[in-house]
């Protein structure tokens, strides 16, 4: 079945950068679709990227655009959400999932985004 493990999150002050990864398994990754969202305390799964399959074309949301980068080794079956610039508002647990809906997530890793 599929399995999504992510890794990376911490504690990183304001301007600060963190690189996320997403180790994907029991799927073929190189045909997928892969994404990040974000729940940050309180609200709701919020869509942070995505980048396609074929041509690694990716798309952002306003709030990350220009200071997160998604990129994909399929090779290695793996995602990853560079993040410069992190701002407090940044702060939550990400989820990476296979497609472009939320549906098939990992169990996230915590982003804390403060001084």
């Amino acid at each position: 079945q599929v399995q999504l493990v992510e890794s990376g999150g911490g504690l990183v002050q304001p301007g600060g950068s963190l690189r996320l990864s997403c180790a994907a398994s029991g799927f073929t990754f190189s045909t997928s679709a892969m994404s990040w969202f974000r729940q940050a305390p309180g609200k709701g799964l919020e869509w942070v990227s995505v980048i396609n399959s074929v041509s690694s074309t990716t798309t952002y949301a306003d709030s990350v655009k220009g200071r997160f980068t998604i990129t994909r080794d399929n090779a290695k079956n793996t995602l990853y959400l560079q993040m410069n610039s992190l701002e407090p508002e940044d702060t939550g647990v990400y989820y990476c999932a296979k497609g472009v809906n939320s549906t098939s997530r990992g169990q996230g890793t915590q982003v804390t985004v403060s001084s």
